[in-house]
Formats: C-alpha cells, structure tokens, sequence
C-alpha cells in the first residue's frame, strides 16, 4: 500500500466501489483463535468448520403424530386397512418388536420408526378404530413423513463453515450436535475517539460553541453489534500533543482505530498530518455524500513481544450522519473482513420513489428514505425531509438508506431506487 504524496486538498475524489477495493486490498484477516463454550459463542467468527460427529437424524424417524406401517401395503386405488397392534411409540422409547405386513403402530413426532416401517399416515388422514386404521387412497406415497436418518447432516459433514458470524440459530444447531465448544477467531479489538475542541460528553455542561458528542455513541454501538471489543479513548481536543498521545494509545491496544472529525483541510486538523507521520495514508477523500472527507490507512504498530503489526485506521467525518453513513458504506465490511468473517453483500431492496430526488452524477449518495408497503403491495420510499449531514434525527426516522451509484442522475417519481434497510447493516 502506498502513501498518498499529492497536496492536501488536491488528490482526486475516489469512487465509492474504488475506495472499497483498495480498502479490502490492504486487509489481512485476524488468525488468532481461541475456543469458547457455546453460552459464549453467540455474534462469534467461527475459526474452522463444525464437523458433525453423528448423522442428523441419528436414526430414521416420524415427522408427524399418525400411524407407521410398510409403505407397500398401500393401495394405490382402493382403501387401505391397517391392524393397529395397541402400541405407541414415543420419542426417546424405540419399539424393537416386530409389525407384520398389513399391521401398524401409534407412533409420535420424532420417534423412531420400528424396523421395516417406512411410511406415516398423519391422524387426522385416517379413519380409527380399535380394530382398523383405514387410509384413504391417494392420501399418502410409501415413504411419506419419514425423515431418514442423516437426511440433514451426513457424520463427517461440515454442519457450519469457518468465517461464519454466529447466530442463534447456528449455535442450536451445533448444540444438536453435541459439541459443547467451537474454536472462533479473538474479538476484534477497535479503539474510538472523537476529535474537536467544541465537543462536551452527555452529563457535562455545554458552553457556548459547544456541542455534545454523538459520533462516538452511534459508533460503539455499531462496534457492539458486530460483536467487537470496543476501547473508548473519550474526546481529544484540536492539541496536536493531545491526539499524538491518544493515537500511540491506540496503536498499542487495538487492532483499528476509528476516528471521527479533524480529517479536512481546516487550520486545526492536526489529525491529518499526524496519521500521515504514524503510518501510510491510503486516500483522504472519497466521492459519496454525505462522508466525502474519509481517511483510510495503516499505522505501525507494536505487539506484545515486540514485533511490528499494521494497525488499521478509519478517519470518519465529524458530522453525525456523515460519520455513521460512511461507517456502514466503507468500516462495517472491512472490519468484518479483519475479524476473520466472510461477509455478503447487503442486501438491496428495489422500491418506487414517491417524490423525486436530485442528484448529480459523479458522487454516490445515501439519502435517508422511510421504505414502506405500496397500494399495489410493492414497495415504496419517501426521504425524511432535510438530507443535511448533522441532522442526526433523520436517522432515527429513518428505516433505510436510499443508495444512488455514481453515475447515476436525478431520480423522477415512480423511478425505482436501491435501498438498504437499517436491519440489514447490524
């Protein structure tokens, strides 16, 4: 990776797709590991495959409450007439007695099917009494409700690939298994600071000029939902010594750093110059609004036993949205990337523009749209007013980003737009 040497100012605006490119280009994922029981294992990036040590079913057995007998005692056009034996096999109590041709059993939901026995006819497809089980014809095929054994996982299977972040359901599933611990990458560990002289944290009085700093909240919160071990180094005023000390802090305990404000052109932008001095600096800017000024590079930094280790850097802008727009468009995969995880692309849902929306080619743009059920079922989305980079409550209101490519033009009304639901992003 190389330096940017042009001016300040100057370097050309990259393209959204070329900045994730070059961002994704630098990384090399985590390979520590450690091995976690499954209570602990949830939001986790699985470091090798779960193999099942057993098939799934372990034995073949009923996916319905009904009557099990031979499949080829149906008949295919008339009534079939089975002779209930008086017994019901239950869950967890394996009947190994013997059912004849043209007999049946009682059987439950997950209970092993008795030797021989193939087929289920469900209780509510049959006519009973204590003498017969009639099925009608055409209810049911030989084999019908029958789950078979290993059907789901085959012993020696992989039940769930490496690079996996761990779900809930996930971990049920390799509960199912047996397996009481999983081998999983160490948390990614992202260092956070906010930098400006006018910032005040919630509870302090505000003077006047000031602000209170919401960057660093919406960012540990994005940090924490990924499932990343977040380090608060607070606010840092625009004191070049001050941000020095705090980015050597930094480097020497996290893995990333994520900044936010003091990486534009203005007299008391130390932070610029002393992330170019630390370490080499990717690009400055990027053609997207809102989140144009956006920093990426390494840091040299020290491990434990002295070895030198890149330290990733993020320099997000200092306006609320802008800072958290250009996290989940440029930060959340590659953060991703470097805990060891596979991640997909977001999903993007087409809807209907109920106004237009002005855009110029040669920038992406994410506007915050409210996406919701048309008349005709489909779906549509409106913005939620003013599009400005420090209205954070638009945010709140929001349920989506309206995502417009670089190329792309103004929007006339009824066009259909990209969207990102916020429920995809976390």
């Amino acid at each position: 990776m190389c330096a940017v040497s042009v001016e300040w100012g100057r370097e050309a605006d990259l393209p959204v797709a070329v900045a994730r490119a070059r961002i994704a280009a630098a990384l090399s994922p985590l390979q520590a590991c450690e091995r976690v029981g499954l209570a602990s294992a949830l939001c986790r990036v699985l470091a090798e495959d779960v193999v099942s040590p057993i098939d799934v079913p372990a034995h073949d057995n009923s996916a319905m409450d009904g009557y099990a007998f031979h499949g080829a005692d149906l008949h295919p056009e008339a009534p079939t007439v089975l002779r209930p034996l008086g017994v019901t096999v239950l869950a967890g109590q394996p009947y190994t007695g013997t059912v004849a041709r043209g007999q049946c059993v009682r059987i439950m939901t997950g209970a092993v099917m008795p030797p021989g026995l193939d087929t289920v006819v469900p209780i509510e497809h049959c006519q009973c009494s204590a003498e017969t089980v009639t099925v009608a014809p055409g209810t049911l095929r030989p084999g019908d409700n029958r789950r078979r054994r290993g059907e789901d996982l085959a012993q020696g299977q992989p039940a769930i690939r490496a690079g996996r972040v761990l779900r809930p359901a996930d971990v049920g599933l390799i509960a199912s298994l047996g397996v009481a611990e999983v081998n999983v990458r160490r948390r990614l560990r992202v260092a956070v600071f906010s930098t400006g002289s006018e910032l005040r944290a919630p509870g302090q009085p505000l003077a006047p000029g000031c602000i209170y700093d919401s960057n660093r909240y919406t960012l540990m919160g994005a940090l924490t939902r990924l499932g990343f071990d977040v380090i608060d180094l607070g606010l840092v005023a625009d004191d070049r010594a001050v941000l020095d000390a705090t980015l050597q802090a930094a480097i020497t305990q996290a893995d990333v750093v994520l900044t936010s404000g003091g990486v534009s052109v203005g007299d008391a932008d130390h932070t610029r110059e002393l992330l170019a001095a630390r370490g080499q600096v990717e690009f400055w800017k990027v053609a997207m609004r809102p989140g144009r000024p956006f920093a990426f590079g390494t840091l040299r930094g020290a491990q434990p036993d002295g070895f030198p280790r890149p330290v990733a850097l993020f320099a997000l802008p200092g306006n609320p949205v802008a800072a958290l727009v250009a996290f989940y468009v440029l930060v959340r995969e590659a953060l991703l990337t470097l805990a060891g995880a596979q991640p997909q692309p977001l999903p993007a849902l087409r809807a209907r523009s109920v106004a237009p929306i002005r855009k110029r080619p040669g920038r992406s743009e994410f506007q915050r749209g409210i996406v919701s059920v048309a008349p005709d079922g489909g779906w549509h989305v409106h913005l939620t007013g003013s599009q400005s980079s420090g209205v954070l409550r638009s945010m709140c209101e929001a349920n989506a980003l309206v995502a417009l490519d670089h190329e792309q033009g103004s929007v006339a009304a009824g066009d259909d737009v990209s969207v990102w639901l916020f429920d995809g992003l976390v």
